[in-house]
């Protein structure tokens, strides 16, 4: 079998990262998201909210990250590994502040293809703000529509994970997979 990676999308507060942890409890090889940890590292150096105040530099970081996801992915021994987040997504947040990057955020996404999209809807019920969160659901709608067009435009289809209980979102992908 062809290893597979597979990234789990969708805008802030949708449940990524808990169907993550909930794949890792199963015994599945997962890659968190690396967008907190870029903020912390930022926040110890004095910068409140790296991707307001600095854009680009946030996704330059982000994108590094995400590359180097992808080819720890690669050379794992497992046949099917998860990310949270995938490197189409640092464009597609650049496109939601309308900020422009440079060629080589484009040559990343077509170098470093997924074999699989899923991606979760816009859910207001479970959707919490918090410190390194700061969109409020609107912008969330919105960043799910710059995600959509952006994997698009990469050819990807994207399999709309549906709005139910973890377990059983959990049971959908893992189906989806094994098709």
């Amino acid at each position: 079998m062809q290893k597979e990676i597979i990234v789990i999308i969708g805008g802030p507060g949708t449940g990524k990262t808990t169907i993550i942890d909930g794949l890792v409890a199963k015994g599945h090889c997962c890659y968190p998201e690396i967008s907190r940890e870029v903020t912390l590292e930022a926040k110890k150096q004095g910068i409140e909210q790296l991707f307001l105040e600095k854009p680009l530099l946030f996704s330059e970081l982000l994108l590094e990250g995400r590359k180097k996801q992808f080819q720890n992915a690669c050379k794992e021994p497992h046949e099917v590994v998860f990310i949270d987040r995938g490197i189409p997504d640092v464009l597609a947040y650049m496109h939601y502040i309308g900020d422009s990057y440079p060629a080589s955020f484009d040559i990343a996404c077509r170098e470093h293809t997924y074999s699989k999209i899923f991606i979760l809807p816009p859910w207001e019920e479970i959707y919490v703000s918090d410190h390194e969160r700061y969109e409020n659901f609107e912008q969330a709608k919105l960043i799910y529509n710059h995600l959509t067009e952006t994997y698009k435009s990469y050819g990807y289809s994207l399999i709309e994970v549906p709005k139910d209980t973890l377990d059983n979102r959990i049971l959908f992908i893992l189906d989806e997979i094994s098709k």
